[in-house]
């Protein structure tokens, strides 16, 4: 009834001279869905794991994280593109290249952006970067399409004339490589080693330089976001960051105070060639450590447990999780499509962070080694900043076991 009613309508404006949009990009999911839609960014043809991600803001944010490396990102806020983006807010830190997500689903995009930081139009920045997007698109069915079947393979495809080859695409939909056994994170990684000199973000003072440095952070990269580092550094932190595939002997030569272990993208399991001897390695000279997202996974590996594929993950900066150490609730962000099987893990590891959502596991240490990570990102960037705190924890733990810049001999 309601298409009928388009149609008449479109059908008497053509009278008028008036003549319906064209639609200028196609999506296609992995179930048989074919969705239209309008095209944002850069044209050609994007695939991979689509998820949805709950955040209302910091797309740029989310868009520039290595950890959404071959994923398709359904945003459930209506619009997308208000605040335009800018050169400063880009997460990919690797100076070898820019790793980021394959392509973004919207409701609605706002091409006249408004704010005080924005240089450019979002879809103008997608060009720059060779992102394909799609709006138009009802992405509440979209959300629980994936709530109900899971994350599947999706396929984008923008044209200028509108015109789709679909049983050409559907063919390309069924060779898109599935995130199980996907090793994405030493894609992600930097090729060679570097330091990140810049600090968080300040009201009226923007990303100031870190002129003050203490103590010596290894920072091994799965596919590093940029706020990580400057968190570090917002603690005076020296940090260095090391290529996935690093051998121990060039961590020890820097002779670090700590080890962080980044996020990134792709299934935990398929680093296992490359991260697990590194990282037990470093749990055997007792160096503190601190793993985050993947990192927190790449750990739980290392440690002796097991990781799971979620149904539909954890995207957003939204997420309530409890601090089981003291009951209290953080909203914390979070992108991960896989999870860590807490029953699976050594006696001497306890469970510190568990979500509220669906009581999967955020978090762990180690009781007798002063190792410990969270599935979330504190770092937040796009989120809220409750979880600040967790960097001080690992300074006053590096404090705590190192000593030799607190008066005493390194062990």
């Amino acid at each position: 009834m309601r298409e009928s009613k388009i149609a008449s309508a479109n059908a008497a404006n053509k009278t008028a001279g008036w003549q319906p949009i064209k639609k200028t990009a196609v999506l296609l999911f992995s179930n048989g869905l074919i969705k239209y839609g309008f095209g944002i960014g850069s044209t050609g043809i994007t695939s991979g794991e689509v998820c949805f991600n709950t955040s209302i803001t910091g797309y740029q944010e989310i868009m520039s994280d290595p950890s959404y490396a071959h994923q398709i990102v359904n945003f459930t806020f209506p619009h997308i593109g208000n605040v335009g983006a800018n050169n400063e807010d880009n997460e990919t830190a690797n100076p070898d290249q820019e790793i980021h997500i394959s392509g973004i689903i919207t409701h609605s995009y706002n091409e006249k952006p408004s704010n005080y930081r924005s240089e450019s139009t979002l879809s103008e920045w997608m060009r720059d970067r060779k992102i394909t997007g799609i709006s138009g698109i009802d992405t509440r069915y979209v959300t629980k399409l994936i709530r109900d079947e899971g994350m599947m393979s999706c396929l984008i495809e923008h044209r200028h004339d509108g015109i789709f080859d679909i049983p050409k695409l559907l063919k390309i939909l069924e060779n898109v490589k599935k995130m199980e056994g996907l090793d994405l994170a030493s894609e992600a990684s930097t090729s060679s080693i570097y330091n990140l000199n810049s600090k968080a973000w300040e009201w009226d003072r923007g990303y100031r330089k870190n002129n003050h440095t203490k103590i010596k952070i290894a920072l091994i990269d799965y596919g590093i976001k940029t706020n990580i580092i400057r968190m570090l550094n917002t603690y005076d932190c020296e940090t260095k960051i090391f290529p996935a595939k690093t051998e121990i002997d060039s961590i020890m030569k820097y002779d670090p105070d700590g080890v962080l272990l980044s996020n990134g993208p792709g299934d935990p399991e398929a680093t296992s060639t490359y991260s697990l001897e590194l990282i037990r390695g470093i749990i055997d000279k007792n160096i503190p450590i601190f793993g985050i997202c993947l990192g927190h996974q790449i750990l739980a590996l290392a440690l002796g447990g097991e990781t799971k594929k979620m149904s539909f993950g954890h995207h957003g900066a939204n997420h309530p999780v409890q601090d089981l150490s003291n009951k209290k609730v953080q909203i914390t962000s979070m992108n991960h499509g896989f999870t860590v099987d807490m029953d699976s893990l050594p006696s001497n590891v306890q469970e510190t962070h568990r979500s509220l959502f669906d009581q999967s596991n955020c978090g762990f240490e180690v009781k007798d080694k002063p190792i410990f990570s969270v599935q979330f990102h504190p770092e937040a960037s796009p989120g809220p900043q409750d979880c600040y705190s967790i960097f001080e924890k690992f300074i006053k733990t590096i404090q705590s076991v190192n000593k030799r810049k607190y008066g005493a001999k390194k062990k």
